[in-house]
């Protein structure tokens, strides 16, 4: 890797562990809108995006992982990590372009739904709620490298404090992340170019994911949701109409 795209990838890994830290989603969506254009193939730009967003879940978790509730976690992850295996392997399937214009697509109206009407249709934390929503995160997650919207969604109504929910999520996030690096590495997809640009990218994303922190003690809850809903509008404007 040349100077300019260390200084590029580093410079994205530390603004997304941010985003992660504060969010509690989003690593994927950020950073993957440059990793493609800098990685020998997508699908190791997609490896390289979990393996870097496992690293600031971890140190999320470890600090964090006495506010889990695992009965609200397992179904969905349980879900997540059986769709995301057939997600991996479409990936060689499905043209790109396609999968990050429908990604798009679908950021945008979740995100303008959960902003505006959320609050007179409520999403329950029940049971057939973890299995849609772990469904379509698998789908996002295998595909794409981002299966944080559909699973934030359902944290969201399943907690009511903030500690709760970064919890909860980052464990969803970690395990998710190194169970698909292991679906990946199957098809070849962890190659040493991977090796290399994580240990660039790590020290960026203690960086990022130790400032994150000092803002999200800071931020309350509602907030926080509005926050997310409209991350979310942006994410899919870009990633609709940006090539």
């Amino acid at each position: 890797m040349d100077v300019t795209t260390i200084c590029i990838l580093i410079s994205f890994a530390l603004a997304a562990s941010f985003v992660q830290r504060v969010c509690g989603f989003g690593f994927g969506i950020f950073i993957m809108s440059v990793l493609p254009h800098i990685m020998p193939s997508y699908g190791e730009a997609t490896t390289l995006s979990g393996l870097l967003a496992s690293a600031t879940s971890l140190i999320i978790v470890v600090k964090l992982w006495r506010h889990i509730e695992w009965r609200k976690l397992l179904p969905i992850l349980a879900t997540f990590l059986i769709v995301s295996y057939f997600g991996v392997q479409l990936i060689s399937t499905i043209s790109d372009v396609l999968l990050k214009r429908a990604l798009g697509a679908v950021l945008i109206a979740v995100g303008l739904y959960f902003l505006f009407i959320r609050s007179r249709i409520a999403l329950q934390p029940t049971l057939p709620t973890q299995i849609s929503m772990g469904t379509l995160s698998g789908l996002m997650g295998g595909t794409c490298g981002m299966q944080g919207p559909p699973a934030v969604l359902y944290f969201l109504a399943a907690t009511s404090q903030k500690e709760a929910y970064i919890a909860i999520s980052q464990a969803y996030f970690l395990i998710g992340n190194l169970m698909m690096t292991l679906y990946r590495a199957r098809h070849g997809y962890l190659t040493a170019e991977v090796g290399i640009a994580w240990c660039y990218g790590l020290i960026a994303v203690i960086a990022g994911t130790y400032i994150g922190g000092i803002v999200f003690r800071r931020i309350s809850i509602d907030a926080l949701r509005k926050l997310i809903y409209i991350y979310l509008i942006i994410s899919g404007i870009v990633a609709l109409f940006l090539p």
